[in-house]
């Protein structure tokens, strides 16, 4: 194993451009990391890290959270166009705006971590004061400690980053991230590592909020999931229940849909959530432990493009509603003093039709001889 440090505050460590490649590992092939600090207008003195596996292209932001901004695999490119012109730097990003609403200044990723505090509906006081802002402040806060590695043995390529959300006589919880990737690989392993490092338990939530817009989530695209229980969010998501799996064309000002939802797993807790393009050919999916992660939202915002077409699947600890609700439900994970919950992913690029095929039979094996259960409006228990 070969490591390089890129960041480190407690060495007074930054480097603004770093490049590893096959070449300098002395390999063959066209892979490598590259580190740079962007310039202009919101993003300026954001880092981005770009790991690059020789088939799969990755763009890490250790700025914001440790967030993944965009993969491309082959020709198939992930990730969503929003009407935020990111990666914006946390400076312009109000988290702490008084409608609580303030985080979506900043959204534009592929994958984003909500958390760690909270991570859902922005929850206010009695008298109407931002207690908790929509899906935390986890992906506003720039990692301490970066490095890139290559692994020679494995033949794998990782970027770790550890951010620290913390405050004096409030929660002091620790986010270690380490993504890697296989050599001409079409598939992205993520590991979080989530520590409270106070000498007092707390609470914490973490939710991936993994958003796709064109090519794969447009009008004919569907989501695949194995699905044992579902319900919708709210009372407007309650008229989008009989078309769950399904997008439609854009239409202006149409509001978002979510749905919640139980998946079925394996014997070791392992699912598969699935977009699959209207084609038919291309698809990406999520694999994680229900264990780990036992909610999952399927979240749909179905507007014209310029305001943003795009889906997310999302599993989470708890779902994302208000910080008191889920706790009042029993979803909010505690942490011991100096304890640590690990949590694994590994998004998948399907880049052909016998792919998209092979993925979509083990999503019909996990669901096999069983009959889901939806329901037709909002679930006590579910939504607040």
């Amino acid at each position: 194993m070969h490591t390089w440090t890129l960041t480190d505050t407690a060495r007074d460590l930054h480097l603004d451009e770093f490049t590893l490649s096959a070449a300098e590992l002395g390999q063959a092939g066209s892979f490598g990391i590259r580190k740079r600090t962007l310039h202009g207008g919101l993003r300026e003195g954001v880092d981005v890290v770009e790991l690059d596996n020789g088939l799969l292209r990755a763009t890490i932001v250790p700025t914001r959270g440790m967030g993944l901004w965009r993969v491309a695999a082959g020709e198939l490119a992930l990730g969503w166009q929003s009407p935020v012109a990111g990666p914006v730097h946390p400076h312009w990003v109000p988290v702490w705006e008084p409608s609580g609403i303030g985080w979506l200044s900043g959204f534009d990723e592929l994958l984003v971590r909500c958390g760690l505090a909270s991570n859902g509906a922005p929850q206010f006081d009695e008298q109407g004061r931002l207690q908790y802002p929509l899906h935390g402040q986890i992906a506003n806060l720039p990692a301490w400690h970066v490095e890139a590695s290559y692994h020679a043995a494995t033949h794998t390529l990782s970027v770790t980053g550890v951010v620290d959300e913390a405050r004096l006589f409030g929660h002091k919880l620790r986010l270690r991230t380490t993504y890697s990737a296989r050599l001409k690989q079409p598939h992205l392993n993520i590991v979080d590592e989530v520590t409270n490092l106070s000498a007092e338990s707390s609470d914490m939530q973490l939710l991936y909020h993994i958003n796709f817009g064109a090519p794969l989530a447009t009008p004919g695209a569907r989501a695949h999931l194995p699905v044992e229980t579902l319900a919708p969010r709210d009372a407007h998501s309650a008229s989008d229940v009989d078309t769950w799996q399904t997008y439609a064309p854009p239409q202006a000002g149409w509001g978002e849909f979510a749905h919640f939802a139980e998946l079925l797993a394996d014997r070791d807790g392992r699912t598969r959530a699935m977009l699959v393009a209207a084609d038919g050919a291309r698809a990406a999916s999520v694999v994680f432990s229900r264990r780990q992660l036992p909610c999952f939202t399927l979240w749909k915002s179905q507007r014209l493009p310029a305001d943003g077409y795009v889906t997310g699947l999302e599993p989470g600890t708890n779902y994302p509603n208000t910080r008191a609700f889920e706790q009042s439900q029993g979803r909010v994970p505690k942490l011991e003093p100096g304890q640590t919950r690990r949590f694994e992913l590994e998004l998948c690029a399907h880049l052909s039709e016998e792919s998209v095929r092979r993925a979509s039979h083990e999503v019909e094996q996990l669901a096999s001889g069983v009959e889901p259960t939806i329901h037709r409006k909002p679930m006590p228990g579910w939504s607040a």
